[in-house]
């Protein structure tokens, strides 16, 4: 399936670097085709990948639906090229899958000839007009398809509503994220409002939502997998938050403790906090306001980071909470009518976007929960 969506990435990216370079070809060469690899690059191609599987777990997958499928999920990687390359801009991050961000890439190719800071001023404006070249290309091709005189009126206006609807809710997430590094407002419950916007609905519930609108599923149908796909996708980000601090950069393709160094008060840490408050640990606490938004932060200073995460007990349960998660999203595909077959595949995908599969969760799970709630948060839940 990711073959078929890298193939019509392909081709719908050839159509728009031939109008770019007839533009301009220094436009071309330094925005739209750089726009362009770091989309066929990709990822895990997650969205994609859980669209097709949903449409075929409700029974769609005929001809018509397949070209349709395949061209919204070129629209989903492009507008994750956009999220991506805005991101790391605004985190100041200096790698993405494990090659330079975009905006450093620009600023290296410019640095000896741009007098003074101007090499990094033009990266960061690139990468500002290549995500927002990216995102009007996503919605040149979803247009495109909303316009085919084939499509039934009713399916394309149910396309158009979830892919207006998903936009926004990602600039929300972000915004909500930046935010928080601005203001250190990095409650429990804060965190989880922000990676519920920026991943739970963008990266999973909505993805699944299309693929149901497009196999025309019954609204019952739909509005099951929306609840299991908000539960594997708020999981999904509380492991991105672990994994930025304690997974090999090897296999996350980028630096370890960019949260930390950003100031980003995600979910571990606001836990971290949390629990360090309602138990007075004034050593906790302190290691973490001198570590947040240190971009300088050496290895010794993330590790006690790390120490305080595991110490605390944040670690154990954020691990327990992506474990519930992960069973509500499998008793929630349990209630749906899905073929079987297809079932299975989505179950398995869910479980590996997770990283769920086969944990255990924290038996110190529910004191530790009990001490969140007496510091008034809402992470216990």
């Amino acid at each position: 399936m990711s073959e078929a969506v890298g193939r019509e990435l392909r081709e719908l990216l050839a159509d728009r670097l031939a109008g770019c370079h007839g533009l301009d070809p220094v436009f071309a060469r330094d925005v739209a085709e750089r726009t362009a690899r770091f989309t066929r690059r990709g990822g895990r191609r997650i969205r994609p990948r859980l669209l097709w599987w949903s449409m075929r777990a409700c029974g769609g997958g005929d001809r018509a639906q397949v070209r349709v499928a395949l061209r919204t999920a070129a629209a989903l990687e492009l507008l994750q090229t956009c999220a991506l390359v805005h991101d790391d801009l605004m985190d100041q991050a200096p790698t993405r899958r494990g090659a330079p961000a975009l905006h450093a890439d620009v600023t290296a190719q410019y640095a000896g000839t741009a007098p003074g800071p101007a090499a990094q001023r033009l990266g960061a404006s690139t990468a500002v007009l290549a995500g927002d070249l990216a995102l009007a290309w996503a919605d040149d091709a979803l247009a495109g398809l909303l316009l085919e005189p084939g499509l039934p009126r009713d399916l394309a206006h149910r396309l158009h509503e979830v892919w207006r609807v998903m936009r926004t809710e990602m600039v929300a997430g972000q915004y909500l994220d930046v935010r928080g590094q601005a203001m250190s407002s990095g409650t429990p419950a804060r965190s989880i409002r922000a990676a519920c916007l920026k991943s739970a609905l963008y990266t999973v519930e909505r993805p699944l939502q299309l693929g149901a609108v497009l196999a025309g599923a019954d609204d019952a149908t739909t509005g099951t997998l929306r609840r299991a796909g908000r539960c594997a996708g708020l999981a999904f980000q509380l492991r991105d938050d672990l994994d930025d601090l304690f997974a090999d950069p090897r296999a996350t393709g980028k630096p370890s403790g960019g949260d930390v160094r950003e100031g980003t008060p995600t979910y571990p840490l606001a836990v971290a906090r949390a629990l360090a408050d309602a138990t007075g640990d004034r050593h906790a606490l302190g290691v973490l306001d001198h570590a947040m938004g240190r971009s300088g932060l050496t290895d010794d200073e993330l590790a006690g980071v790390r120490a305080v995460v595991t110490g605390t007990g944040a670690r154990h349960h954020v691990e327990a909470r992506i474990a519930r998660l992960n069973r509500r999203c499998l008793r929630h595909l349990g209630e749906a009518a899905l073929e079987p077959d297809a079932a299975g595949r989505l179950r398995h995908l869910l479980a590996e976007i997770t990283g769920a599969a086969g944990r255990a969760p924290d038996p110190a799970a529910a004191p530790r929960a009990a001490a969140l709630a007496a510091a008034g948060t809402e992470a216990g839940r």
